[in-house]
């Protein structure tokens, strides 16, 4: 699956775990982060990834700030994404079975390593439930 990541200087550290245990599980990874812990502005990272999932070049995408927040917002303001910010496993679950989320938003500053990269993997492995959420969904986008 190819996979796009962008990240700030808050998130550089489990970007590189991210893409690392993406890699090692068969993946292909267009990273648009910063590699480097001097401050940065998130947006110039974020949109890339969101292009990315908008123009199909990536079928998700991942995104790591401080908060999750900026990363989030910035993400969103693309027609055809569906960002969340998540910070526990169920609310990951929840953006992928009903609300079909196509990019992952992480606040690094919140969540611990090894919860990011469990967040990733259920991210990745729980399919859309569509039915009465394919409705809500449709009705997401402003036209």
């Amino acid at each position: 699956m190819q996979i796009s990541i962008g990240n700030d200087h808050a998130g550089t550290s489990y970007k590189h775990a991210i893409v690392q245990h993406l890699k090692d599980n068969g993946h292909d990874v267009n990273n648009h982060g910063t590699d480097k812990e001097d401050s940065v502005d998130y947006p110039d990272f974020i949109h890339p990834v969101a292009k990315d999932v908008e123009n199909q070049s990536a079928q998700f995408g991942i995104i790591v700030c401080g908060s999750g927040n900026g990363a989030n917002m910035t993400a969103n303001k693309h027609q055809g994404i569906r960002s969340a910010l998540c910070w526990n496993n169920e609310i990951v679950a929840l953006a992928r079975q009903h609300n079909n989320a196509n990019i992952l938003s992480i606040p690094a500053r919140f969540v611990s390593l090894q919860q990011a990269i469990k967040f990733v993997d259920i991210f990745l492995d729980t399919p859309f439930d569509g039915g009465r959420h394919q409705r809500r969904v449709e009705k997401i986008a402003c036209s």
